[in-house]
């Protein structure tokens, strides 16, 4: 509840809706894209490695959604406001998160120097489910948690056919 309360500050939320949007997928394409502008076949190889966990990612994710039938926190709690509208009706886990966490540990495991721009905006997207009302917290670290093992295979299954 605290994290949400910081969404009354009109900068807090301004802020964490667009990094929220940007998370919905732009940020992901355009970074795919620069890779393989900048980084030619090799950034290729890496941008499919990118859509192919993402679809992992969105598979995972729409099964435990129907699976778990979490109601968000603001549907289940009154002192909770949904500071922007949800892309769908239930909260476990964060799909924000899952694609960001996982997008970010695969294109760290190719692009270590990314960091300084992935690790904060990840960040962010996270922080982003939780102050915008629509994720508990535990929907934000579990969703971390499948992304690390997701990007722990697709790093490993990419090296391997290699």
């Amino acid at each position: 509840m605290a994290a949400n309360r910081l969404g009354a500050r009109a900068w807090v939320r301004l802020y964490f809706r667009a990094v929220s949007r940007l998370g919905d997928g732009a940020f992901w394409y355009a970074l795919m894209a620069a890779l393989v502008l900048f980084d030619g076949w090799r950034g290729l190889a890496v941008s499919a490695q990118l859509a192919a966990t993402g679809l992992v990612a969105l598979t995972m994710y729409r099964k435990l959604k129907r699976w778990t039938r979490r109601p968000r926190p603001f549907a289940a709690d009154g002192r909770i406001r949904a500071w922007e509208a949800p892309l769908d009706e239930f909260s476990f886990p964060s799909g924000h998160t899952l694609h960001a966490v996982s997008f970010t540990l695969v294109a760290l495991a190719h692009y270590p120097m990314l960091a300084w721009l992935l690790v904060p905006f990840t960040a962010s997207v996270a922080a982003s489910r939780v102050v915008l009302g629509l994720h508990y917290p535990s929907d934000v670290l579990a969703a971390s948690g499948i992304a690390s093992a997701l990007a722990a295979l697709s790093v490993w299954a990419f090296q391997a056919m290699l």
